[in-house]
């Protein structure tokens, strides 16, 4: 999902740099300290218990009991079972104030892990019909506990919070099964907002490319668009010495592919914003010497303009039905195969805003722009509801480059965890400056 990417001091968001908030730097607040102080070994075991005992998309059973659980423990009433095993809780603070939301994600990935910890997955599962390992290779663990922490530190400052903020526990952020329907897009159509309409939502993703002491935020797009597709190449069999006595879906696939590269490199307008056309999967055949009677190719594209999406949507349409039909095959598609997530956008005035909280978490030189970013986020149908921000927290360690760093999604993807400290902090920093009227007087974006 991450690919190696080179950072730059975060440039301002306004034109006058020495007096905008865009440049200010929030001061501390002392109850941030004590609060990450207070949780630091609790969000640790967290963290660690989740990455111990992860669970795929629409099927975090026992960590969103764990969720809950808690939450009650802190007198809270989460509302469980949205969008299958998410969970929700709403903090009314003692004082009137904005609604403000925080997300974070729990499942985890098909993935076998590679790295040598005590707390090393060992579960296994079975996924798309395959065995495969199980793990947190994408830091959802991190994510769930230090929300968790952030919850232990708003309970308890409840009494002084002006105005509410709802904790959303978001399952399958990594795509439901196919045939399933799951994650932001589910909980909003089950009525995640429908008595708590907020009037901004923060989130945040632990990332690879950056250091472990940093934040990466970019006002305006900053993820791109992603649409899964399908297609089938249907030939006919025969047996591998006598090729002429069938239809060949193994060669045509293999045409289809390398004509679909075309998409993007000759025909994709790339000079203003990215485009990603990738296959991920190929499936056919059982037996060296026998042609199958089709192939399975799976793949996605990522774009962040809408009339480009539409543009590759309808030339990988085109490319398949010619590249089959020259070679006698026929071929069902299925492009998209199910909703895109949208383009994660950070509003403007309301990243510019929260700035110089970020800086006052991480150290003003600590807060960096990355850019375009070619991974997507289904955090993204949340910011269609509301103003929001989506920031990055860096998870490679002191003494590792991150541009050679184990991206997300890896097998060998290893988080440092002091990363949970800053995020922790972070997020109580974000959420307080907004609850109590932003930095310097800046007017709410919400």
């Amino acid at each position: 999902m991450r690919r190696s990417i080179m950072l730059v001091p975060l440039i301002a968001l306004a034109s006058a740099c020495p007096i905008s908030p865009a440049c200010a730097q929030a001061p501390p607040r002392p109850e941030i300290a004590t609060a990450a102080q207070s949780e630091h070994a609790v969000v640790l075991a967290w963290r660690r218990d989740f990455h111990q005992h992860p669970e795929l998309s629409n099927r975090e059973e026992r960590t969103s009991a764990i969720v809950a659980e808690h939450l009650r423990a802190l007198g809270l009433k989460p509302r469980t079972g949205i969008a299958h095993h998410g969970v929700v809780a709403v903090i009314t603070g003692g004082k009137p104030g904005p609604r403000l939301a925080l997300r974070a994600d729990m499942d985890a990935l098909p993935v076998v892990e590679q790295v040598d910890l005590p707390f090393k997955s060992t579960v296994t599962t079975t996924f798309a019909g395959q065995t495969t390992g199980v793990m947190h290779a994408c830091g959802h663990d991190a994510h769930t506990a230090i929300l968790l922490g952030v919850a232990d530190a708003l309970v308890a400052m409840r009494a002084e919070l002006p105005g509410s903020v709802m904790l959303i526990f978001q399952p399958s952020e990594e795509g439901a099964p196919p045939g399933e329907e799951g994650g932001a897009a589910l909980m909003l159509k089950e009525g995640l907002f429908r008595d708590f309409k907020p009037d901004a939502i923060f989130g945040l993703h632990v990332f690879s490319t950056l250091q472990a002491g940093q934040i990466g935020v970019r006002s305006g797009p900053e993820m791109a668009a992603s649409d899964r597709f399908s297609i089938t190449v249907k030939g006919r069999q025969t047996h591998g010495a006598a090729p002429w006595g069938g239809i060949d879906p193994i060669v045509t696939a293999a045409e289809l592919i390398g004509s679909a590269q075309t998409i993007v490199s000759r025909r994709t307008n790339i000079s203003k914003l990215p485009a990603v056309v990738t296959f991920g999967s190929i499936h056919g055949g059982i037996r060296y010497n026998i042609i199958p009677d089709q192939v399975q190719l799976t793949g996605t594209i990522r774009t962040f303009d809408p009339a480009v999406r539409t543009s590759i949507l309808a030339d990988l349409t085109n490319v398949a039905a010619h590249v089959s039909a020259a070679n006698g095959a026929t071929v069902e598609t299925h492009i998209p195969e199910a909703p895109s997530n949208p383009v994660t956008y950070n509003d403007p005035a309301l990243t510019a805003r929260m700035l110089p909280s970020l800086r006052a978490a991480a150290g003003a030189g600590n807060v960096v722009e990355p850019p375009l970013q070619m991974g997507a986020e289904d955090f993204s149908y949340f910011a269609q509801q509301a103003p929001a921000m989506f920031f990055f927290v860096g998870s490679t360690a002191p003494g590792i480059d991150p541009a050679t760093a184990p991206t997300n999604h890896s097998p060998l993807f290893k988080l440092d965890e002091s990363s949970l400290d800053l995020g922790l902090r972070a997020t109580l920093q974000v959420t307080l400056d907004y609850l109590h009227g932003g930095v310097h007087g800046v007017a709410s974006a919400g």
